[in-house]
């Protein structure tokens, strides 16, 4: 589930953090990363147990509209098969995940009365009322009526703010955490340690992110000392921080990781910077990278390896 380009975001952030306050320690910063490396992991298994919440709350509307003395005839016909279905129950009764569930204490604090408000603004959707009068649902109907919840879920203020209240990096996550979900639904019913899948790898953390920070602080004054000539009329201290932080960063994976292309680390930095920075940016840094690229090229100071080869 974890991207290099969101890999890129947290180094970011934590670079940041340090150029604030530069009595963070490394391995304090080293930390930090880890740690936040497993939150999108995290919130993928609170979002997936929230939907969890969000079905069971169906039973419990079967059985509110079973105890009334004067039942409609929606009353009598209601079924909770929201929950009541294969691929739901298949992650319901899925020991391992509950067991994730526990460790991340994706249950705690849960406010129940919010998610029996969020299950009755969905339940007067017409997706759910057709899903309803379906008189026999097969496996693709429990499947379609599922992904269209998480996509109510999403787009409902209540479940976003649930999600924002305990994950400060929702919205830094969330596009990757939203595609996991949807594959997760899609896989259904669940089988096996289907989350493996989503869990940070090793590659991606340790060879690749955790490296990119720590090069990146080894070398800081190395790495200015190459961007510093390129900036022409500028003065490195007029330049926008997180803009030399990207600059650093993006210079340290031309320069020490031959897999990764270098036109993949100009274009995802430019598009970082659209997203983080100034207006500015993303033209600033695309011609400081792109003179940075000639000069280091000419030199022979870039070595890339197979795909990654310099063009």
């Amino acid at each position: 589930m974890l991207s290099r380009r969101s890999v890129r975001i947290k180094v970011m952030q934590l670079l940041y953090m340090l150029n604030r306050d530069e009595q963070i320690s490394f391995p304090d910063l080293l930390k930090e990363y880890n740690d936040g490396i497993w939150k999108a992991f995290e919130i993928y298994v609170f979002q997936l147990n929230l939907l969890l919440k969000v079905t069971q709350q169906a039973e419990k509307d079967a059985e509110t509209r079973a105890a009334k003395l004067l039942p409609s005839d929606e009353d009598k016909t209601f079924t909770p098969r929201l929950y009541d279905n294969p691929l739901v129950k298949s992650l319901a009764n899925h020991i391992d995940f509950l067991h994730i569930v526990e460790k991340f204490k994706s249950n705690e604090n849960l406010d129940e009365d919010l998610i029996r408000r969020i299950y009755q603004m969905f339940a007067d959707t017409p997706e759910y009322k057709a899903y309803l009068d379906l008189p026999e649902p097969t496996e693709q109907d429990h499947n379609k009526i599922l992904l269209e919840l998480y996509r109510f879920l999403v787009n409902n203020d209540l479940f976003t703010e649930m999600t924002e209240d305990r994950y400060n990096n929702w919205q830094d996550d969330e596009s990757l955490v939203v595609g996991a979900m949807k594959k997760t639904m899609k896989a259904m019913p669940l089988q096996g340690d289907f989350y493996k899948e989503f869990e940070p790898s090793d590659e991606t953390v340790r060879d690749f992110g955790e490296q990119l920070l720590r090069k990146t602080c080894q070398e800081d004054q190395a790495l200015l000392a190459q961007i510093e000539p390129m900036l022409k009329n500028w003065d490195s201290d007029r330049v926008a921080i997180l803009d030399m932080i990207m600059l650093k960063m993006a210079l340290c994976e031309l320069l020490h990781f031959p897999t990764i292309p270098t036109k993949v680390t100009l274009n995802e930095f430019v598009e970082i910077s659209k997203i983080y920075s100034t207006d500015k940016s993303k033209d600033f840094i695309n011609g400081i990278l792109d003179r940075l690229m000639k000069k280091l090229v000419k030199e022979d100071k870039i070595v890339k390896e197979g795909r990654g080869l310099v063009e």
